[in-house]
């Protein structure tokens, strides 16, 4: 392959990957919307719009890791940049490929949120379930790293002064 040729592949599958990106963020950034509303059918849509847009991003990964690969190159970022020196000397795909990652850390920034988010109300609902459910009824606290810890159940059988 042609570095030219080479050039012209690797910056539509940057730009294709980063145009993914940017949508999964916007997505993201609505899912939390509707996890904060409460809006159970609106984040099932978001849900499967959000699946889709991974599959597109994984599926243009796979095509740029393939490329490297195809020139003899690992897959890896490693394997990346040598494709991008033997391709692109100039350097001209470097900017798209850096707004390519910032859009990614931006992606996992809210992923990562709207996990927490999650893990917190499901946190709450057991804590909830727990007073309800009489046969394993023990106290809920916080833990040293702030998460919730349940307390041991249990009786004294002995004490001794």
């Amino acid at each position: 392959m042609e570095p030219t040729i080479c050039r012209e592949k690797l910056g539509k599958l940057i730009a294709e990957e980063t145009l993914a990106l940017r949508e999964l963020s916007s997505l993201l950034e609505s899912e939390h919307a509707n996890l904060n509303a409460n809006d159970v059918t609106a984040l099932e849509a978001s849900t499967r719009e959000r699946q889709r847009c991974v599959a597109r991003i994984i599926r243009t990964d796979d095509e740029r890791r393939s490329l490297c690969r195809e020139l003899g190159h690992s897959d890896d970022l490693t394997g990346l940049e040598a494709v991008l020196r033997w391709c692109d000397p100039e350097g001209t795909l470097l900017a798209v490929w850096s707004q390519c990652a910032a859009a990614a850390s931006d992606c996992r920034r809210r992923n990562d949120r709207n996990g927490a988010l999650v893990t917190a109300r499901l946190q709450h609902v057991h804590a909830r379930l727990e007073v309800l459910i009489e046969s394993r009824r023990h106290r809920v606290t916080y833990g040293p790293r702030g998460a919730y810890a349940a307390a041991g159940a249990g009786r004294v059988l002995v004490t001794e002064a």
